[in-house]
C-alpha cells in the first residue's frame, strides 16, 4: 500500500522562517530549534499532561482502598475507570473545538483547572455514586489536555524533529505517574487507607499552580495562529467528516481505540494485581511499579527518535507487536516467580509507551491547520472511551479469571490498532503552517 499522504494531508504549506529558530544538531537540538517561545510552550504542555497523568493515577492506585471502603465488586471499580474515560471523550472533542476557535493556550488552561477542580472533589465524595459523579466530571478536563498540549507544540516543531520533540511531551505522562506513585507509597504508609485514598485526591490541587505561569508565560505559535483565523472551517465538527477527511478520522479513531484499550486495561489493574494477586504490600508495590515506570519514560523517549527514523507506521505497528507479546508473558509468569514480575516490568513498561510517543505528531500531521485541535481531539478521546470497554471488561471478568488472566484483552486492543494502520498514511517530514 502507498505510503503517500492524500491531497487533504498536504493542505499546510512550508512553514515560515522565523527569526526564533536555532540549530537543531546534537542531543538537544530539537530543544533548541523550538525557540524560546516554544520552548515555554513545550514547558506548559509537559507540565500540564505530567499532572494529568498525576491526577489520573489516583484512582488506580487507590483502588484497593476504595473497594473495600465502599463495598465494591471489581465490575464496580472498573466502572469507575470506565466512566473517567468515556467522559474524556466529550471534553477531548469539546477541548479540540476550542483549541481550534479560542487558540491553544487558553484551551489548555481550561482543561487544566477541570481536571483539578473535580480531582480534590473526589477526595470528598461521601459515596460510591457520587464519587462516580465527580470522577466523571474529572474526566472532561483529562480527556482534553494531551490533545491541546500536543498541537500547542507540535506547531513550533520543525518536521524533522517533530516526533522525538512530542515523544518528550509524552514522556511527561511517567513523570506524573512516577510522582503519583511516590505520594500513594508515602500517604498510604502514614495513613489508614480510609483517610489515605481521600488524601490522594485532594493532592490533586497541584495543577492549579501550572495555570498561573500558563497565562503568564505561553502563547500559540504565531503562524499557525495566523493560519487558524484565516480560515472559515476553524473549529467544525463538520469538516473532519467530509469526504476529505473522512477516512483520517475514522482509522484515525480506530487506532486510538486499540492503542488506548490496551494501555488504559495495563494501567488500571496492574496496581491491583500487584497487590491483590501477587500479595505484594504498599512499598512492594511501589518498587514493582517503579521498574514499569522506568521501561515507560525510556520507552516514550525512545519511541519519539524512532517515529522520526522510522515512520510514524512502522513504529507504531513495531510497539504494538511488542506490546501484545509483553502483556501474555507479564499476565503468565508463574506464581512465586515474582523476580521475573520485576524485571519483565521493565520491557512492558517501555513497549506501551514506545507505542504513544508517535501519536502526538501524527495526528496533529493528518489534519490541516483549522481542525487540527477538532480532529485530533475528537480521534483520540472517542478511541480512548470506547478503549474503555477493555479496563472494564476485565474488571467483570476478574472474579472469574483472575486479573492476570483477563489482562489478554490488553493484548486485543494492540492488534486492533495495527489493523487501523492500513487505511492511513504516512506524514513523517510534513510540514504544518
Amino acid at each position: 500500500m502507498s505510503t503517500t499522504p492524500p491531497p487533504q494531508a498536504r493542505i499546510d504549506g512550508p512553514r515560515p522562517a522565523t527569526t526564533e529558530r536555532t540549530s537543531d544538531d546534537g542531543a538537544f537540538g530539537w530543544l533548541r530549534a523550538l525557540g524560546p517561545r516554544g520552548r515555554r510552550a513545550f514547558a506548559g504542555a509537559f507540565g500540564g499532561y505530567a499532572l494529568d497523568s498525576y491526577d489520573y493515577f489516583t484512582l488506580p492506585l487507590s483502588m484497593v482502598a476504595l473497594s473495600a471502603y465502599f463495598g465494591l465488586n471489581s465490575g464496580q471499580t472498573g466502572l469507575l475507570t470506565t466512566v473517567t474515560l468515556v467522559v474524556s471523550a466529550v471534553g477531548g472533542a469539546l477541548a479540540g473545538v476550542l483549541a481550534d476557535r479560542v487558540g491553544r493556550v487558553k484551551a489548555l488552561m481550561l482543561t487544566v483547572i477541570t481536571y483539578a477542580v473535580f480531582t480534590v472533589a473526589c477526595g470528598f465524595a461521601p459515596n460510591y455514586e457520587t464519587l462516580l459523579v465527580f470522577r466523571a466530571l474529572q474526566g472532561l478536563g483529562f480527556g482534553g489536555e494531551w490533545a491541546v498540549g500536543a498541537i500547542l507544540v507540535a506547531e513550533y516543531a520543525s518536521a524533522k524533529n517533530r516526533g522525538r520533540t512530542l515523544g518528550a511531551i509524552q514522556s511527561s505522562w511517567a513523570v506524573g505517574w512516577g510522582l503519583a506513585v511516590i505520594v500513594y507509597t508515602l500517604v498510604f504508609s502514614v495513613a489508614g487507607d480510609d483517610l489515605a485514598w481521600r488524601i490522594m485526591f485532594w493532592t490533586g490541587a497541584l495543577p492549579a499552580l501550572l495555570v498561573i505561569w500558563l497565562r503568564r508565560s505561553v502563547h500559540d505559535a504565531p503562524e499557525a495562529a495566523a493560519a487558524r483565523e484565516r480560515s472559515a472551517e476553524r473549529g467544525s465538527f463538520t469538516a473532519i467528516f467530509k469526504p476529505g477527511l473522512l477516512r483520517i478520522t475514522l482509522f484515525a479513531g480506530l487506532l486510538s481505540t486499540g492503542v488506548q484499550g490496551g494501555y488504559y486495561t495495563l494501567a488500571t489493574w496492574v496496581p491491583t494485581y500487584l497487590k491483590s494477586e501477587r500479595d505484594l504490600s504498599v512499598v512492594g508495590t511501589g518498587g514493582y511499579l517503579t521498574f514499569l515506570i522506568s521501561g515507560a519514560f525510556i520507552g516514550y523517549l525512545t519511541g519519539g527518535y524512532l517515529t522520526d527514523k522510522l515512520g510514524r507506521r512502522r513504529n507504531i505497528w513495531l510497539f504494538a507487536l511488542l506490546s501484545a507479546l509483553c502483556i501474555l508473558a507479564y499476565a503468565n509468569i508463574p506464581s512465586g516467580a515474582n523476580t521475573l514480575l520485576l524485571v519483565l516490568g521493565f520491557p512492558l513498561g517501555f513497549c506501551m509507551s514506545a507505542i504513544f510517543s508517535g501519536f502526538g505528531s501524527y495526528l496533529s500531521e493528518l489534519y490541516p491547520t483549522a481542525v487540527r485541535g477538532t480532529g485530533q481531539g475528537f480521534t483520540y478521546n472517542a478511541g480512548r472511551a470506547v478503549g474503555a470497554v477493555f479496563p472494564t471488561t476485565v474488571g467483570f471478568l476478574a472474579d472469574s479469571w483472575g486479573v492476570g488472566g483477563a489482562l489478554v484483552f490488553g493484548a486485543i486492543g494492540y492488534g486492533i490498532a495495527a489493523l487501523a494502520l492500513l487505511g492511513l498514511p504516512e506524514t513523517r517530514g510534513k510540514e504544518l503552517a
